[in-house]
Protein backbone atom coordinates (compact mmCIF):
# COMPACT_ATOMS: atom_id res chain seq x y z
CA UNK A 1 0.00 0.00 0.00
CA UNK A 2 2.92 2.32 -0.63
CA UNK A 3 0.94 4.34 -3.20
CA UNK A 4 -1.95 5.20 -0.90
CA UNK A 5 -2.76 8.92 -0.83
CA UNK A 6 -6.41 8.96 0.25
CA UNK A 7 -7.88 6.87 3.08
CA UNK A 8 -11.66 6.75 3.40
CA UNK A 9 -13.46 5.53 6.50
CA UNK A 10 -16.97 4.22 6.77
CA UNK A 11 -18.72 5.83 9.76
CA UNK A 12 -21.42 3.63 11.33
CA UNK A 13 -19.87 0.67 13.21
CA UNK A 14 -16.41 1.63 11.91
CA UNK A 15 -15.89 4.95 13.69
CA UNK A 16 -18.78 4.76 16.17
CA UNK A 17 -21.52 2.48 17.49
CA UNK A 18 -24.64 2.27 15.32
CA UNK A 19 -26.18 -1.13 14.62
CA UNK A 20 -26.79 -2.06 18.29
CA UNK A 21 -29.08 0.98 18.53
CA UNK A 22 -31.12 -0.33 15.60
CA UNK A 23 -31.33 -3.75 17.23
CA UNK A 24 -32.49 -2.17 20.48
CA UNK A 25 -35.22 -0.22 18.66
CA UNK A 26 -36.22 -3.30 16.67
CA UNK A 27 -36.62 -5.37 19.84
CA UNK A 28 -38.92 -2.73 21.33
CA UNK A 29 -40.86 -2.54 18.08
CA UNK A 30 -41.36 -6.31 17.84
CA UNK A 31 -42.61 -6.37 21.44
CA UNK A 32 -45.12 -3.68 20.47
CA UNK A 33 -46.71 -6.07 17.97
CA UNK A 34 -46.40 -9.34 19.88
CA UNK A 35 -50.19 -9.54 20.31
CA UNK A 36 -50.45 -9.89 16.52
CA UNK A 37 -47.43 -12.00 15.55
CA UNK A 38 -44.51 -13.81 17.22
CA UNK A 39 -41.45 -11.56 17.67
CA UNK A 40 -39.41 -13.27 14.94
CA UNK A 41 -42.29 -12.91 12.48
CA UNK A 42 -42.58 -9.19 13.19
CA UNK A 43 -38.81 -8.82 12.67
CA UNK A 44 -39.04 -10.68 9.34
CA UNK A 45 -41.93 -8.49 8.18
CA UNK A 46 -40.09 -5.31 9.16
CA UNK A 47 -36.95 -6.42 7.32
CA UNK A 48 -38.95 -7.25 4.19
CA UNK A 49 -40.55 -3.80 4.21
CA UNK A 50 -37.23 -2.06 4.91
CA UNK A 51 -35.64 -3.71 1.87
CA UNK A 52 -38.66 -2.90 -0.27
CA UNK A 53 -38.42 0.74 0.79
CA UNK A 54 -34.67 1.21 0.32
CA UNK A 55 -35.02 2.57 -3.25
CA UNK A 56 -37.55 5.13 -1.94
CA UNK A 57 -36.12 6.19 1.42
CA UNK A 58 -32.46 5.15 1.26
CA UNK A 59 -30.52 4.19 4.37
CA UNK A 60 -30.96 5.69 7.81
CA UNK A 61 -33.19 6.10 10.83
CA UNK A 62 -35.92 8.11 9.10
CA UNK A 63 -36.47 5.37 6.54
CA UNK A 64 -36.48 2.87 9.41
CA UNK A 65 -39.20 4.88 11.17
CA UNK A 66 -41.38 4.95 8.07
CA UNK A 67 -40.88 1.22 7.59
CA UNK A 68 -41.93 0.58 11.21
CA UNK A 69 -45.14 2.53 10.64
CA UNK A 70 -45.85 0.63 7.41
CA UNK A 71 -45.18 -2.67 9.20
CA UNK A 72 -47.69 -1.75 11.89
CA UNK A 73 -50.34 -1.02 9.27
CA UNK A 74 -49.68 -4.31 7.45
CA UNK A 75 -49.46 -6.52 10.52
CA UNK A 76 -52.58 -5.05 12.13
CA UNK A 77 -54.39 -4.81 8.78
CA UNK A 78 -54.95 -1.12 9.34
CA UNK A 79 -56.51 -1.47 12.79
CA UNK A 80 -53.54 -0.09 14.78
CA UNK A 81 -54.17 2.68 17.27
CA UNK A 82 -52.58 6.09 16.93
CA UNK A 83 -50.77 5.30 20.16
CA UNK A 84 -48.98 2.40 18.46
CA UNK A 85 -47.91 4.63 15.56
CA UNK A 86 -46.74 7.23 18.08
CA UNK A 87 -44.62 4.59 19.82
CA UNK A 88 -42.84 3.71 16.58
CA UNK A 89 -42.03 7.37 16.00
CA UNK A 90 -40.76 7.61 19.58
CA UNK A 91 -38.41 4.64 19.03
CA UNK A 92 -36.95 6.41 15.99
CA UNK A 93 -36.51 9.71 17.80
CA UNK A 94 -34.75 7.92 20.65
CA UNK A 95 -32.25 6.62 18.09
CA UNK A 96 -31.74 10.06 16.60
CA UNK A 97 -30.85 11.37 20.05
CA UNK A 98 -28.44 8.61 21.04
CA UNK A 99 -25.00 9.73 22.22
CA UNK A 100 -22.05 9.09 19.91
CA UNK A 101 -19.86 6.29 21.25
CA UNK A 102 -16.52 6.11 19.45
CA UNK A 103 -15.09 2.65 18.91
CA UNK A 104 -11.82 1.75 20.61
CA UNK A 105 -8.70 3.06 18.90
CA UNK A 106 -10.46 5.28 16.36
CA UNK A 107 -9.14 8.65 17.48
CA UNK A 108 -5.62 7.29 18.01
CA UNK A 109 -5.57 6.01 14.43
CA UNK A 110 -6.93 9.24 12.96
CA UNK A 111 -4.40 11.28 14.92
CA UNK A 112 -1.56 9.12 13.59
CA UNK A 113 -2.72 9.28 9.96
CA UNK A 114 -3.65 12.95 9.78
CA UNK A 115 -1.05 14.89 7.80
CA UNK A 116 0.35 11.78 6.11
CA UNK A 117 -2.78 11.04 4.06
CA UNK A 118 -5.92 12.80 2.93
CA UNK A 119 -8.57 11.37 5.24
CA UNK A 120 -12.18 11.08 4.09
CA UNK A 121 -15.47 9.89 5.55
CA UNK A 122 -17.44 7.84 3.00
CA UNK A 123 -20.67 6.65 4.57
CA UNK A 124 -24.25 5.79 3.65
CA UNK A 125 -27.26 7.21 5.41
CA UNK A 126 -29.45 10.23 5.91
CA UNK A 127 -27.58 13.48 5.27
CA UNK A 128 -28.83 15.39 8.32
CA UNK A 129 -28.39 12.46 10.71
CA UNK A 130 -24.86 11.61 9.55
CA UNK A 131 -23.81 15.26 9.72
CA UNK A 132 -25.20 15.43 13.25
CA UNK A 133 -23.32 12.30 14.31
CA UNK A 134 -20.06 13.52 12.81
CA UNK A 135 -20.36 16.86 14.57
CA UNK A 136 -21.18 15.22 17.92
CA UNK A 137 -18.31 12.75 17.49
CA UNK A 138 -15.64 15.48 17.60
CA UNK A 139 -13.86 13.82 14.64
CA UNK A 140 -14.53 16.43 11.94
CA UNK A 141 -11.10 18.03 12.44
CA UNK A 142 -9.36 14.93 11.08
CA UNK A 143 -11.10 14.81 7.69
CA UNK A 144 -10.31 16.52 4.41
CA UNK A 145 -13.71 15.63 2.92
CA UNK A 146 -17.06 14.19 4.04
CA UNK A 147 -19.08 12.14 1.54
CA UNK A 148 -22.54 10.99 2.62
CA UNK A 149 -23.59 8.56 -0.09
CA UNK A 150 -27.01 7.27 -1.07
CA UNK A 151 -25.39 3.93 -1.88
CA UNK A 152 -21.97 2.32 -2.08
CA UNK A 153 -21.69 0.64 -5.43
CA UNK A 154 -18.85 0.81 -7.94
CA UNK A 155 -20.30 3.86 -9.69
CA UNK A 156 -20.61 5.67 -6.36
CA UNK A 157 -16.95 5.10 -5.52
CA UNK A 158 -15.86 6.14 -9.01
CA UNK A 159 -17.82 9.36 -8.59
CA UNK A 160 -16.11 9.98 -5.24
CA UNK A 161 -12.65 9.32 -6.70
CA UNK A 162 -13.34 11.72 -9.55
CA UNK A 163 -14.35 14.39 -7.06
CA UNK A 164 -11.19 13.78 -5.04
CA UNK A 165 -9.02 13.64 -8.19
CA UNK A 166 -7.66 10.33 -6.94
CA UNK A 167 -6.72 7.23 -8.94
CA UNK A 168 -8.08 3.87 -7.69
CA UNK A 169 -4.58 2.56 -6.97
CA UNK A 170 -4.03 5.49 -4.57
CA UNK A 171 -7.31 4.96 -2.66
CA UNK A 172 -7.94 2.86 0.46
CA UNK A 173 -11.40 2.21 1.95
CA UNK A 174 -11.78 1.01 5.54
CA UNK A 175 -15.08 -0.31 6.88
CA UNK A 176 -17.06 -3.05 8.59
CA UNK A 177 -19.18 -4.17 5.60
CA UNK A 178 -17.78 -6.53 2.98
CA UNK A 179 -20.77 -5.73 0.76
CA UNK A 180 -20.49 -1.94 0.90
CA UNK A 181 -16.93 -1.11 1.95
CA UNK A 182 -14.85 -3.87 0.35
CA UNK A 183 -16.22 -5.68 -2.70
CA UNK A 184 -17.16 -2.65 -4.87
CA UNK A 185 -13.87 -0.94 -3.95
CA UNK A 186 -11.82 -3.94 -5.06
CA UNK A 187 -13.83 -4.11 -8.29
CA UNK A 188 -12.64 -0.64 -9.32
CA UNK A 189 -8.99 -1.44 -8.62
CA UNK A 190 -8.66 0.31 -5.26
CA UNK A 191 -7.62 -1.06 -1.86
CA UNK A 192 -9.87 -2.14 1.03
CA UNK A 193 -9.46 -3.14 4.66
CA UNK A 194 -12.26 -4.96 6.46
CA UNK A 195 -12.71 -4.25 10.18
CA UNK A 196 -15.58 -6.53 11.25
CA UNK A 197 -18.07 -5.40 13.86
CA UNK A 198 -19.81 -7.86 16.17
CA UNK A 199 -23.28 -6.86 14.90
CA UNK A 200 -24.12 -6.37 11.22
CA UNK A 201 -27.47 -5.65 9.56
CA UNK A 202 -28.67 -8.70 7.59
CA UNK A 203 -28.78 -6.66 4.36
CA UNK A 204 -25.02 -6.03 4.61
CA UNK A 205 -24.00 -9.65 5.25
CA UNK A 206 -22.25 -11.58 2.47
CA UNK A 207 -20.75 -15.05 2.70
CA UNK A 208 -17.81 -14.42 0.37
CA UNK A 209 -14.30 -15.34 1.41
CA UNK A 210 -12.44 -12.42 -0.11
CA UNK A 211 -9.10 -13.23 -1.73
CA UNK A 212 -7.54 -10.24 -3.47
CA UNK A 213 -4.09 -8.69 -3.53
CA UNK A 214 -5.56 -5.29 -2.55
CA UNK A 215 -7.51 -6.67 0.43
CA UNK A 216 -6.65 -7.00 4.11
CA UNK A 217 -8.74 -8.10 7.07
CA UNK A 218 -8.01 -6.98 10.63
CA UNK A 219 -9.66 -7.49 13.99
CA UNK A 220 -9.27 -3.96 15.41
CA UNK A 221 -8.85 -0.59 13.78
CA UNK A 222 -5.45 0.16 15.32
CA UNK A 223 -3.92 -2.67 13.22
CA UNK A 224 -4.24 -0.32 10.24
CA UNK A 225 -1.11 1.53 11.32
CA UNK A 226 1.12 -1.55 11.07
CA UNK A 227 -0.38 -2.52 7.69
CA UNK A 228 0.31 0.90 6.20
CA UNK A 229 3.94 0.75 7.36
CA UNK A 230 4.64 -2.49 5.54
Amino acid sequence: MTNIKVIAFDADDTLWVNEPYFREAEDKFCALLEDYLPLHSVAAELFKIEIRNLPLYGYGIKGFMLSMIETILEVTEGTASLEMISKAIEFGKEQLNKPIELLDGVETVLEALKGEYRLVVATKGDLLDQERKLQKSGLEKYFHHIEIMSDKQEKDYLKLLKHLDCKPKDFLMIGNSLKSDVLPVLQIGAHAIHVPYHTTWAHEVVENNVAHENFSAITSIDEILSILKK
